[in-house]
């Protein structure tokens, strides 16, 4: 197994990182833990290195993504395995992931088992997020949100500058590294219930998570996302003027409203497509 850096994102998280700094040091081949200390008030970061280790520091939070890109830029290691602080992530199920790499994979997610979602509620929006990537992918997707994931070092810095400073990292990465033609892959996993109090604010991030949706299609193919809505648009309004055609013997402004807004939605589907490929275009 190749040398790894562990990638920990943490704010305030002193609760539960000695035990899992404890048992990361056990695993053979890690070549370094780094915990980066998004602006903690609760001695994260100093624990954190009193136990072995490196930590890069935020003067102030900036952002689970923002961490992750910290700490990718930090490690050293060939591969990097990014996991929350929080005790859901069982350092035992690395070897696993990390052995996936070695089968021609280039990104191995672990994919959280029935009875890991934090609430119903979360756990139907990750089903339907899986769903979504599923379609615009044409690949089965079995965890979209999973920040449990490791990863070439190589690579992943290639798509630094697309990903957010908050919670979605793990969605446009996963994206990226589709649209780029690299092989993701799935590892199943038991997430436990995090230690101490989630940063995730159900209203703000719930409205974030619909964000996702819109972000999904446009990272990877926004055409096969808006073209199904140019195309709903347009049959109503081809109905509608059948519809009024037939009881008034007249075009109606509603039907040239639906048909004009079904061209325009095509029109950004398809300037959007050309823009995605530009974004992709000197990733490797």
């Amino acid at each position: 197994m190749s040398e790894f850096s562990v990638v920990i994102p943490a704010k305030n998280e002193s609760r539960s990182l000695p035990s899992l700094i404890e048992k990361l040091l056990a695993l053979p081949s890690l070549k370094e833990i780094i915990v980066v200390d998004d602006g903690s008030n609760d001695g994260t970061g100093d624990i954190a290195k009193n136990l072995g280790a490196k930590v890069v520091r935020h003067p102030y939070s900036k952002g689970n993504g923002a961490a992750i890109k910290s700490g990718a830029r930090f490690a050293t290691g060939k591969v990097i395995v990014f996991m929350d602080a929080d005790g859901q992530h069982s350092p035992d199920d690395i070897p696993r992931l990390i052995g996936r790499l070695g089968q021609g994979y280039d990104m191995v997610v672990g994919a959280r088992q029935a009875g890991s979602q934090a609430s119903l509620g979360r756990g139907l929006a990750n089903s339907f997020y899986n769903r979504l990537a599923s379609y615009m992918t044409g690949q089965k997707v079995e965890d979209l949100t999973s920040g449990f994931r490791c990863v070439e070092r190589e690579k992943f810095l290639l798509f630094l500058s697309l990903l957010p400073n908050g919670f979605s990292y793990p969605t446009t990465s996963t994206m990226a590294f589709f649209r780029a033609g690299y092989s993701v892959g799935y590892e199943p996993i038991h997430a436990a219930r995090r230690e101490g109090k989630s940063h995730i604010k159900p209203f703000q991030d719930g409205v974030r998570f619909l964000l996702i949706i819109f972000k999904v299609g446009t990272l990877y193919s926004p055409l096969k996302l808006f073209f199904p809505v140019a195309a709903g648009f347009f049959i109503l309004g081809l109905g509608y003027y059948g519809f009024t055609f037939m009881t008034e013997g007249r075009f109606t402004n509603m039907s040239a409203l639906m048909l004009t807004t079904s061209l325009t939605v095509f029109m950004v589907g398809l300037v959007s497509e050309q823009i995605t490929a530009l974004m992709y275009k000197d990733k490797g």
